[in-house]
């Protein structure tokens, strides 16, 4: 059986980002039509999903990949505003992240040395922070 399943994906797009995220719409779209009370929201998930199947069966390769490019350009400011933040968040236990009141930089002081000068790399100006 696996063997067929390989041979029938051959030639075929598969999975992409832009697969991920329709996937994620029609399930969105499957809650919300949970509790509305008309059924377009559930036409619109069933689209969304035939969409993303025939995507991932198609075999016109170039042409989702075209398109996977475009949806990773449209949403190339989105998802590296959310990277920084999710680096931010992971740096929060080991690191203190102040603003210099000067400039506004971003400064990382490591936790646990006490109160310490911190002078910033951009602007020179000094200021006293608990580590």
């Amino acid at each position: 059986m696996k063997d067929k399943f390989i041979r029938f994906m051959q030639g075929r797009y598969g999975a992409d980002q832009l697969g991920r995220f329709l996937s994620g719409v029609s399930v969105a779209l499957l809650v919300v039509s949970l509790f509305a009370r008309t059924q377009i929201w559930f036409v619109l998930a069933v689209a969304v999903l035939v969409y993303n199947y025939f995507r991932m069966f198609s075999r016109n390769i170039r042409k989702r990949y075209e398109e996977n490019q475009r949806y990773l350009s449209l949403t190339a400011g989105i998802r590296q505003a959310f990277a920084r933040k999710r680096s931010e968040l992971s740096q929060l236990k080991e690191y203190h992240i102040y603003r210099c009141p000067g400039c506004k930089q971003k400064i990382r002081i490591p936790r646990g040395r006490g109160r310490i000068e911190i002078r910033c790399p951009k602007c020179g100006a000094t200021f006293v922070k608990k580590s």
